[in-house]
């Protein structure tokens, strides 16, 4: 067991989650309920099963929840792509975004690497 905030990955996926919550506030409030809700649950995703997974007890179960929030990563890659193709998302937006989450999941795989092997 080891504390997820040391975790550079965690820390990445935290500012990450923060990011989105400021830029979704800027989305049509007919989308509140509906994509807003939805890249704000699977930004949530990523750091809370970095969490979840670090109070496990096994580097494996750890790695389980590392696969999982890299599920979520992409999920929200596809929810972020669909914003910008609505023009919910300005260019530079997105393309800072895009670059913040790229950075998370190179990370999470690097990560997940190192623990299987």
């Amino acid at each position: 067991m080891q504390n997820y905030r040391n975790l550079d990955v965690w820390k990445i996926s935290h500012e990450l989650t923060m990011t989105i919550y400021r830029l979704t506030v800027e989305f049509p409030s007919d989308e509140r309920f509906n994509l807003t809700s939805q890249i704000r649950r699977s930004g949530v995703s990523i750091p809370s099963n970095i969490a979840e997974g670090c109070g496990r007890s096994s580097n494996a179960e750890l790695v389980r929840f590392l696969y999982i929030a890299m599920g979520s990563a992409q999920e929200l890659d596809y929810q972020l792509f669909l914003s910008f193709e609505l023009n919910y998302i300005y260019q530079e937006n997105y393309e800072s975004i895009k670059q913040h989450l790229t950075i998370l999941q190179k990370k999470l795989n690097k990560f997940i690497q190192t623990l299987r092997y």
